[in-house]
């Protein structure tokens, strides 16, 4: 996910999609039956971790917009200390296979990076197409030392930013990882609960999961149309 200069970011996730992702889940796990106290009894173990890689990350993009750290810095921090750190609170919640989608994510993103001499492709298609071909100069200079252009030595570039996100209140482009962690943060949410409520969601009736199934399909349309308010 591209990081636009003078906004949120070196590389970091959106804190609205982290929102959105969470949000959906909720509703999910609601729609399936979860009551409200079950999210409060989510067995999440080690979450300081989760909680630290996501303050960590906000900091240095902090630091990094500010000139507090210069971003051939701040970049591969970030990177290093969310995978390490999300790595561990993976490792003690294997309870929690939605995790998986989360680690798959953040796998995806760093090993396009690191066939790609520690830089995140962008498809400059991507770009247009989302509204933020202005960006391209900043690129081909690696401004936040993350990313860079894609051309035709870019290795993996389909895991690269190759998404277009053309919404006015959110334009960016992103990559299948950052697709992986969005659903990786609303499956958490959806299956802790429902675990927590003594359910399995392969085990849900026909109704529930019609049910769901219908929630998931608005909630989704709800929540890409808060996304995209004002558009147009």
């Amino acid at each position: 996910m591209v990081a636009r200069p003078g906004l949120e970011g070196s590389g970091g996730f959106s804190t609205r999609l982290y929102l959105a992702s969470a949000l959906a889940g909720f509703l999910g796990a609601l729609l399936a039956g979860a009551r409200l106290q079950d999210f409060g009894r989510i067995e999440l173990k080690s979450a300081w971790a989760f909680l630290l890689a996501a303050s960590l990350e906000g900091s240095l993009a902090l630091a990094t917009s500010r000139g507090l750290l210069s971003p051939e810095v701040a970049g591969p921090a970030a990177k290093v200390s969310v995978l390490v750190l999300v790595g561990y609170g993976l490792v003690r919640n294997l309870h929690l296979k939605s995790l998986w989608f989360v680690w798959l994510g953040l796998w995806a993103n760093t090993l396009v990076i690191l066939a790609n001499h520690g830089h995140m492709p962008v498809s400059a298609e991507a770009l247009r197409q989302a509204g933020l071909s202005h960006l391209e100069p900043a690129l081909r200079n690696t401004y936040d030392a993350v990313h860079t252009l894609m051309g035709e030595q870019t290795r993996l570039w389909f895991l690269g930013d190759v998404i277009p996100v053309p919404l006015e209140i959110f334009r960016n482009v992103m990559s299948l990882g950052d697709v992986l962690l969005m659903l990786g943060i609303a499956g958490v949410i959806l299956e802790g609960a429902l675990r927590s409520s003594g359910r399995r969601l392969l085990r849900l009736s026909e109704r529930a999961k019609q049910r769901l199934a219908l929630g998931l399909y608005l909630a989704a349309v709800a929540i890409w149309s808060w996304l995209g308010r004002g558009v147009g």
